[in-house]
């Protein structure tokens, strides 16, 4: 039986383009895609899928949060990121949050097929062309050495609220879209503010996009 894969990706034609390359292979077999975090996490929820293929920078849930959810509530299933991101501190954040690939998009596509053949073996594939320090610091990490960054501070349904700020809804907008009350999302704005030592709307945008948090159109 083919391996059933969903496809969580912003760019509608780069989604296409991943989608044509993966059906042309029978051992593969796509069936779902979504355009942001969001709509990925109940989309799975629904269709089960055994493999993800997961874009980090997504609107109204990044690609690290949702891959959190899901891996919380289906550890089965098999997360690989994608992204433009070289930095360490995406890589280790993906893994934390439950990821066993990364791949950048510069890649070939055969490094695509290669590391969905390592995470359905239950391995780790990170891209070649990132050094060796990177899993060295992912251990470093993992350790404990950096349990108190200020990303590390926030919960999952504040890092929610904080990245929804940042893309400008307001309370309202992120109470519908976390299905609470605006005074829930206020006073998680005030724990946010809190925890971060930072109080302007302004302060916590740009917190946001340095973490990576959010999607800059």
């Amino acid at each position: 039986m083919p391996l059933n894969v969903f496809i969580a990706e912003d760019h509608t034609m780069v989604r296409a383009g991943i989608r044509a390359l993966l059906d042309a292979s029978p051992e593969l077999k796509v069936v779902g895609e979504a355009s942001n975090g969001r709509e990925a996490v109940e989309k799975i929820t629904e269709l089960k899928p055994q493999l993800v293929l997961m874009d980090v920078a997504m609107a109204e849930l990044n690609g690290i949060d949702a891959a959190r959810q899901i891996h919380t509530n289906f550890p089965e299933t098999r997360i690989i990121m994608l992204s433009m991101h070289e930095d360490k501190q995406y890589v280790f954040e993906a893994l934390k949050a439950g990821a066993t690939g990364y791949v950048l998009k510069s890649a070939a596509f055969q490094d695509l097929i290669v590391a969905i053949e390592t995470v359905m073996s239950n391995k780790n594939y990170i891209s070649p062309s990132l050094s060796d320090t990177v899993m060295n610091d992912y251990v470093r990490r993992a350790q404990g050495e950096e349990k108190n960054t200020a990303l590390g501070r926030l919960s999952g349904r504040e890092r929610e609220v904080l990245q929804l700020i940042a893309e400008g809804k307001s309370s309202a907008e992120v109470g519908v879209l976390l299905h609470i009350s605006v005074r829930t999302v206020d006073t998680h704005r005030h724990n946010i503010m809190t925890k971060l030592e930072i109080h302007s709307i302004a302060g916590l945008t740009k917190f946001a996009i340095r973490h990576g948090l959010c999607v800059l159109n």
